[in-house]
């Protein structure tokens, strides 16, 4: 079907930058439960680090290029039961320096070697089975773990670690993903990893209607472990907004997807009506107080009035993944207009108005796009028998492991979460070691602004502690 009267302009990430100016994860989600060790709290709280000025990028260093080549090499898939084990803490801190050194790298706009060794060494897929990894951990060994009854830990700092590493690689994969090659050096995975995100947006678009995530703030719950659950959900919650960017990056790549990709978007999953839901409900938006609030660098910030009507960076993300996937030749030849996704996709029209036209004006042909939709036949479903690749990763986890959750949770208790003193303290040095200062100053993320006047802030409010000011 032919919507459009002259071809579409590309509205990928060469034409529109919607994202901030790659936004650190690790000071985002790097919120340490009380049960931390103290040298490791003090050093990585994010609050302390957002009273730092900032750095020049260009004086910064984390990994020498000999060294990253190392790290990325070394990068291999662990099984489920060695999650949390020596040599996978060993890695996770690798990937924490290699996700460092990628977030300086293309802030410096100084070219991304990280991004080049990924590609080079083929680690991308491994990158999204490790992922995939931990997401089934989290789902199927965590609550089994937290069900135990001889499941006391003194600590919870070691599996912290373990439902942090899902925060630290999508961040990675969002960093990177925002180049081409990056997309098609995944190959087969890329499938497994549009699962995913499909998964983590499916899971916000639920969790929308519940309110918004909890707030990092004392807890109000009396045992490590239940504060844990607590911090993991609110992960969740970040984890599902990165996963919306690296889904749209996929998208600006949807002429060089397979058809088995494409057919997996628009088919299997119906990207477009997903997206339609997430603008609809936006749960990266709250009223608080009468104050309008977005979630944005990790924390929910007041919106002032005159800054309102500016065009989020999610919703910025939502509006380009819909332009690629309704209007790039592709994907318009895969899709099928049922009634139903018309219906769906005609609500965009209530959100295109001049002031989104002005910021991005290439929403124009996704009007005209509309406008012709609205007065279009429907058409049925396709039944067409079509061969196709599907995503193994999970299923193959799964089959591997099934059956076999509470057998691993046990061993993980006896063998790996129930470290002696002497362990956490030189885990704690490695930490503090991996998680340097100057590094961690230079990629946090934006200074909060103050609530009246929208200058940078340095007070925290006492009570809720959201609102910021530059005066008491």
């Amino acid at each position: 079907m032919t919507a459009t009267t002259h071809a579409p302009q590309p509205l990928g990430n060469r034409c529109v930058q919607t994202r901030a100016p790659r936004e650190t994860f690790v000071a985002e989600s790097f919120s340490t439960p009380t049960s931390a060790p103290a040298a490791v709290r003090g050093q990585l709280n994010p609050t302390f680090l957002l009273s730092v000025c900032g750095h020049d990028m260009g004086d910064l260093e984390l990994l020498l290029p000999g060294e990253a080549d190392v790290l990325v090499r070394g990068l291999r898939s662990f099984p489920l039961r060695e999650m949390g084990s020596g040599g996978w803490n060993q890695q996770h801190e690798n990937l924490e320096k290699l996700n460092m050194q990628a977030i300086l790298d293309a802030t410096a706009s100084q070219g991304e070697p990280i991004q080049e060794l990924l590609v080079t060494h083929g680690k991308i897929p491994t990158l999204v089975e490790e992922l995939i990894a931990v997401e089934m951990w989290k789902q199927r060994v965590f609550p089994v773990l937290c069900r135990l009854e001889d499941f006391k830990p003194q600590n919870t700092f070691p599996i912290y670690m373990v439902v942090h590493h899902e925060a630290s690689i999508v961040n990675l994969l969002e960093t990177v993903f925002f180049h081409k090659e990056v997309c098609e050096s995944a190959e087969d995975a890329v499938l497994d990893l549009v699962d995913y995100c499909h998964r983590k947006l499916t899971l916000l678009v639920a969790r929308s209607g519940c309110g918004s995530p909890p707030e990092e703030e004392e807890s109000q719950y009396g045992t490590p472990i239940q504060e844990l659950q607590k911090q993991a959900e609110r992960m969740e919650f970040e984890i599902a907004l990165k996963a919306l960017s690296v889904l749209r990056y996929i998208t600006d790549c949807v002429d060089s997807l397979s058809l088995s990709t494409l057919n997996r978007m628009l088919s299997t999953h119906n990207l477009p009506c997903l997206l339609v839901e997430l603008l609809e409900r936006s749960p990266w938006s709250r009223q608080e107080g009468g104050k309008l609030q977005q979630f944005e660098g990790g924390r929910w910030q007041t919106v002032a009035p005159s800054e309102q009507q500016k065009l989020s960076k999610l919703d910025g993300q939502v509006w380009i993944a819909l332009y690629n996937l309704l209007l790039s030749p592709e994907a318009r030849a895969r899709y099928c207009l049922t009634s139903f996704a018309k219906g769906q996709l005609l609500k965009l029209r209530a959100f295109l108005t001049d002031t989104l036209l002005d910021q991005l004006p290439n929403l124009a042909d996704l009007q005209g796009f509309l406008a012709h939709l609205a007065l279009t036949e429907t058409q049925p479903p396709k039944k067409d028998l079509v061969l196709e690749q599907i995503p193994e990763i999970w299923e193959r986890l799964e089959r591997e492991n099934r059956g076999k959750w509470q057998a691993i949770a046990k061993h993980q208790l006896r063998h790996i979460f129930s470290p002696s003193e002497q362990d956490l303290r030189l885990q704690a040095r490695r930490w503090a070691e991996t998680y340097r200062l100057d590094v961690l100053e230079a990629v946090t993320p934006e200074r909060p602004r103050c609530a009246f006047c929208s200058a940078e802030a340095s007070k925290r409010c006492s009570r809720c502690q959201n609102e910021w000011y530059c005066c008491r």
